[in-house]
């Protein structure tokens, strides 16, 4: 196996816990591995750090599989990876039919996502190392798990990071147009070709089920309501009406198809930017009593985030001023360089300009099988919180 040779001291971080080394990190590279390869990482003294994946064209050049160098990383490794994460899944969930099976470094496959819905696998690979290895490791998969259909999503951003083309592509089996799959007692249409991320957003499993429990006989805003699902669950959790806000109308086509799914009539969707809807006097007109809003990521690099946290400030101020005295407020954010602190100072930040006192009732973060590794932060992102605002 190849070798890389770090500078001094940059073992540090990746001995206790990091999974990746950057390219600035690496004091030498004496056999010109490849891109994808499998690599044994050692400190500037010769001591074995472990094995990963290698790529020369990524700032993260080394991603890191295992810590023992000894290990023979063929399917059966896969395998084992795969098992592992699977009993922590059951051990969370029980025996629910859909969720995120492998988070990538969380789950020692650094760059490899796979979600099970119900008997159908999408995976994404967004690393060069783990799409080198795709064909052991979806072996790996077929063989523990017997799925109806695998489909390769790889029309990731992140796959450009690591120079990687973005087509993708039916691996096994065939893959429904509109598989239904069923949370928190809500059931929704799931396009594992053409939805976002893999078919659905799954992350926000938790935090929608959070939000049932005060909802029962209040009018309702969701806001940046994609397909429908916090409204959804505001309706499960006993809402007289729930207002569902979006700007595309594929996506509220669909929310419609999912609230008709689910047996609720009166579907009141509004094709419209969040903000401007939120700032309109239809809405001061509506008197909503629980709001929710899910904006998309507005801090995508630290280059981004002052920009990104006033216009997050700007929508969540804007959604306050429309609530009246004791209403309930749901907020999250899904942008990584937004930490948790900065989250909360963001919130009061824009409770100060709404001239309006809140209580924290919850938190939340992204659902616990998207598990968040201690020793590594870029693991973290989805933050929530549910509010009383007085």
């Amino acid at each position: 196996m190849k070798k890389i040779i770090l500078k001094k001291n940059e073992d540090k971080r990746i001995r206790q816990g990091h999974k990746w080394v950057f390219s600035n990190e690496i004091q030498s590279i004496p056999d010109k591995p490849q891109i994808g390869d499998i690599v044994e990482c050692y400190d500037n003294m010769n001591n074995s750090v472990g094995i990963g994946f290698y790529n020369p064209h990524s700032l993260i050049a080394f991603r890191l599989i295992s810590a023992n160098k000894d290990d023979i990383v063929d399917i059966r490794f896969w395998e084992n990876r795969i098992t592992t994460a699977l009993k922590l899944r059951q051990e969370l969930y029980g025996d629910i039919k859909s969720f995120r099976l492998i988070y990538g470094e969380s789950d020692d496959i650094s760059g490899f996502i796979l979600d099970k819905y119900e008997d159908y696998y999408v995976a994404q690979f967004i690393s060069a190392g783990a799409d080198k290895n795709k064909h052991d490791i979806l072996d790996a998969v077929t063989n523990l798990l017997k799925p109806k259909g695998i489909i390769i999503r790889n029309d990731s951003h992140l796959r450009q990071l690591e120079n990687l083309s973005g087509e993708s592509e039916v691996y096994s089996g065939e893959i429904p147009e509109d598989l239904i799959i069923t949370e928190n007692n809500v059931k929704y249409y799931v396009n594992l070709q053409t939805g976002q991320k893999t078919g659905f957003f799954l992350d926000q499993r938790d935090n929608r089920k959070k939000l049932q429990k005060y909802c029962m006989g209040k009018k309702v805003l969701d806001c940046y309501t994609h397909t429908g699902s916090f409204g959804l669950n505001a309706m499960v959790g006993g809402a007289k009406e729930v207002v569902f806000v979006d700007s595309s109308k594929p996506a509220l086509e669909i929310a419609l198809k999912n609230y008709e799914l689910n047996g609720f009539k009166n579907f009141n969707g509004i094709e419209a930017d969040a903000l401007e809807y939120l700032s309109s006097s239809e809405a001061f007109a509506q008197q909503f009593e629980v709001i929710n809003i899910d904006p998309p990521g507005l801090i995508k690099s630290k280059k981004d985030y002052f920009p990104g946290y006033k216009h997050y400030v700007k929508i969540n101020e804007q959604a306050l001023r429309l609530l009246k005295s004791g209403g309930i407020f749901a907020t999250s954010s899904c942008s990584h360089h937004l930490s948790f602190s900065d989250f909360k100072e963001m919130i009061q930040d824009a409770c100060a300009r709404a001239k309006k006192k809140a209580i924290f009732l919850e938190f939340g973060s992204q659902a616990k099988d998207h598990p968040i590794l201690l020793s590594m932060p870029e693991t973290e992102y989805l933050k929530f919180a549910i509010l009383k605002i007085l």
